[in-house]
């Protein structure tokens, strides 16, 4: 399984994690491992960071997802289910703007799959950061 709709409004909740983990309980895999990526509080040249305003090119974010996917599933054959959420809009500090789960028969793979998936979204996936400071600047930043 891998879904489709990667890109979701305002910060990843709670809820919608749990929702997505039960999701995913079913089936022969052995392990499931969690990447959450929140907004840090950062402190550049004295200014707090108050929030990320992400922006995505949406058609590409899904295309060059899919080659991931594909990527990641050729490579791991253990792998069973790859979920990936990512923020679009406003997100505030301390809040989650990435989810990625990926379930495997068993845990080397899973760990391996998913810090290669995560590395990938941030040097492949056309979506940009705009860090709103509480001075009311703001700064746009790369993704690492």
């Amino acid at each position: 399984m891998i879904n489709k709709k990667i890109l979701i409004q305002g910060p990843i909740k709670s809820g919608l994690i749990a929702k997505i983990i039960n999701k995913t309980n079913q089936g022969k895999a052995g392990a499931q491992s969690i990447f959450l990526g929140q907004v840090r509080h950062d402190i550049i040249d004295g200014r707090k960071v108050l929030e990320i305003d992400y922006s995505a090119y949406d058609e590409m974010v899904q295309t060059e997802m899919d080659k991931i996917f594909e990527l990641i599933k050729a490579k791991y054959d253990d792998l069973q289910k790859i979920y990936v959420k990512h923020s679009v809009g406003k997100v505030k500090a301390g809040e989650h703007s990435l989810f990625v789960l990926v379930a495997c028969g068993h845990r080397r793979q899973a760990f391996k799959a998913i810090e290669e998936i995560v590395d990938l979204i941030k040097a492949k996936l056309p979506v940009w950061k705009k860090e709103i400071l509480d001075d009311g600047g703001h700064i746009w930043t790369e993704n690492e």
